[in-house]
């Protein structure tokens, strides 16, 4: 048996792709149609950092940067329409431009063909579920695959992971690295943790993230938010504060979404679970529903139910997805992370 080789996942050696590096036009590059430098500063520290970036933002929320008047404002999105055509274009050359998404493996064979090739870069992939049905587990998983070279020209690459609920572990990432014989070190530092304590503060985090995907282009790969919806339960109580939660819970997946979309990272959220009352008299098998309404269904591109099998296996269905069918698959939680049941 030949000894444990060490594939070492360290960002320097993460191939160079210079497609990356053209996917998206800096912000300096506003200076050359007479924007100074203070006022690109303020954008970036806005979490504003690339043209397209402006074009996702409304004048309004631009006009709130401290600094940047209407004036200002106005030449700033003259100069960005300049820069890149925020217009129409061919189907055929929206097709080319989805040439530079890729998959993310899961760990497990049948969960990646039930994906389509694994968890979606410019999308949201949303996993719902009662407690232990494995949506952690398949993010502590996902924080070691997307590091390893993948289908087609997948280079691997580093994650950013949010926690809400306080159940990320390092040394569950030490196991499962293990498993694909990674050095546990570099994996480890390869993954940008960040604890969130309120909704707000989950909120900013991801200015912080876009930063950071700014400041390495192409070397991030996936965004994970453990779990999307647990904050929003906490901080918005009762029907009285619902449509407040819902307003700044669809901020959130804007800004989820624009991110994906923005640097071409994959996004994986998981999402709980909750009674519905009014499934009884329905007459519905399952009386329970995934939390955040209308407002998440509508913002995640792919969802996924998990629910318990036997022992360690556990079975993913496909929710919702614009071009998925909604066919089932198992997979097994082991020592080390998500693969293929044994039956």
């Amino acid at each position: 048996m030949a000894s444990k080789h060490v594939d070492q996942v360290v960002a320097d050696n993460f191939a160079d792709d210079s497609d990356e590096e053209s996917f998206f036009q800096d912000i300096d590059l506003l200076q050359q149609h007479g924007i100074n430098v203070q006022d690109i500063k303020k954008l970036k520290q806005s979490g504003i950092c690339t043209i397209r970036g402006i074009h996702m933002t409304t004048r309004k929320k631009l006009c709130l940067i401290k600094g940047i008047s209407e004036a200002k404002m106005e030449k700033i999105k003259e100069a960005a329409s300049k820069l890149s055509n925020s217009g129409f274009c061919t189907a055929l050359e929206y097709n080319v431009k989805r040439q530079q998404v890729f998959h993310i493996s899961t760990g497990s064979v049948e969960l990646d063909k039930l994906l389509g090739g694994g968890i979606e870069s410019q999308a949201i992939t949303e996993v719902f579920g009662e407690f232990r049905t494995g949506k952690t587990q398949l993010s502590h998983t996902l924080c070691v695959t997307s590091q390893l070279p993948g289908a087609g020209d997948y280079s691997g690459g580093k994650v950013v992971f949010i926690d809400t609920e306080n159940t990320f572990r390092p040394d569950r990432l030490v196991d499962i690295a293990n498993r694909f014989n990674l050095d546990a070190d570099a994996m480890l530092e390869n993954v940008l943790y960040s604890r969130a304590y309120t909704s707000e503060h989950q909120f900013e985090l991801l200015d912080c993230v876009a930063t950071k995907l700014h400041e390495e282009p192409g070397i991030f790969k996936l965004v994970i938010v453990d779990s999307v919806m647990a904050l929003f339960r906490v901080d918005f109580s009762g029907r009285g504060e619902l449509a407040d939660r819902q307003q700044k819970l669809a901020q959130l997946l804007s800004r989820l979404q624009k991110i994906s979309e923005e640097y071409n990272v994959a996004v994986f959220i998981t999402n709980q679970m909750t009674a519905d009352p009014g499934a009884a008299l329905s007459f519905q098998a399952d009386p329970k529903k995934p939390i955040g309404g209308h407002i998440l269904a509508h913002a995640s591109t792919v969802r996924v139910m998990l629910r318990k099998g036997r022992g360690e296996v556990r079975i993913a269905k496909i929710y919702d997805s614009p071009n998925l069918a909604e066919t089932e698959a198992t997979f097994a939680i082991m020592a080390g992370g998500v693969s293929d049941a044994k039956e």
